[in-house]
């Protein structure tokens, strides 16, 4: 736990979310179970497995510490563990609601006391800043598996015309719709709460797109199980896409290289040009890359 409590000594102030220790990237030796993020004003540490009294109070003591160097403001924190001994718990303080935190200028609802999707996917930060750096002014763009719709967010902010998000959970896109609000972008986001192997005819008819984002989960019983259904998701992308048009394609499935993600798309969409692959952010360094966060870029010939 020594690397943790080292990074909370030089931690700076957060002023946005983000991540401060990434343990889970293997590069600090017995810390593999522990995260540290910010969802400021709150912090969050995780663990993937059980913590004891006197390791949280370790950690609490050092947060206090380096807390009373850098602010005035109170310290708040919660503790959760995933596993078989989950829980969640405030240790210091209190969680604002509604709990809105800051990236890149966007604003997003999320909730760290309600389950292990918080709205906002740190790891991710670098994908944003891509879409937001590609999107050209009157593009229309197809978010699928959209959660609560970030992409969407910063995909408008950058001069997109219209932004369809895709998804099972109507109540994660109520989240989105609530996050397109407090940006100040509602005009030209739509909600579609559907199951997109059934959709597809809709999202074809909608289109073309001149980008289509997919960032479905690794394994999700009914919904989306990687080794069978990036193939398929990857089958569809060129009758979606307006010629010259992006795909940015994301995987974060540790069992899973860069190998299988690039496969699926080059066996089954051979007609998509590979562009890059997109670096996550620097404090989610792993010892693997090939067992971190995967988002490819890929574009569609020009007419």
């Amino acid at each position: 736990m020594q690397a943790l409590l080292d990074a909370i000594a030089q931690m700076a102030f957060p002023s946005d979310a983000q991540r401060v220790f990434h343990g889970r990237g293997g590069l600090f030796p017995g810390c593999e179970h522990l995260a540290l993020d910010a969802f400021p004003p709150v912090l969050l540490l995780t663990s993937f497995k059980p913590l004891d009294d006197a390791s949280l109070a370790a950690v609490g003591d050092a947060l206090a510490a380096r807390w009373r160097q850098i602010t005035d403001a109170p310290l708040n924190w919660v503790y959760q563990c995933r596993g078989d001994a989950a829980e969640t718990r405030l240790m210091a303080g209190a969680v604002p609601e509604p709990h809105i935190v800051t990236e890149a200028g966007a604003r997003y609802v999320v909730h760290l006391l309600r389950g292990q999707n918080h709205g906002l996917f740190l790891d991710m930060a670098e994908g944003r800043r891509w879409v937001r750096e590609h999107v050209k002014p009157g593009a229309k763009v197809l978010n699928l598996f959209a959660y609560t719709c970030a992409f969407s967010v910063v995909a408008l902010q950058a001069g997109a015309a219209e932004v369809v998000n895709v998804d099972m959970a109507s109540g994660a896109l109520a989240t989105g719709r609530t996050n397109h609000e407090l940006n100040g972008v509602k005009a030209g986001a739509k909600f579609l709460a559907h199951d997109i192997f059934n959709s597809w005819g809709k999202l074809t008819r909608g289109g073309p797109y001149d980008l289509v984002v997919c960032d479905p989960p690794s394994f999700q019983k009914g919904s989306f199980v990687a080794t069978k259904d990036y193939a398929r998701l990857a089958r569809r992308l060129p009758s979606l896409l307006a010629p010259g048009g992006g795909a940015l394609l994301c995987l974060n499935a540790p069992e899973l290289g860069l190998e299988f993600l690039r496969g699926a798309v080059e066996e089954n969409a051979p007609e998509l040009a590979f562009i890059e692959r997109v670096a996550n952010p620097a404090v989610f360094a792993d010892v693997s890359p090939d067992r971190a966060l995967k988002v490819i870029a890929y574009r569609a010939a020009a007419a």
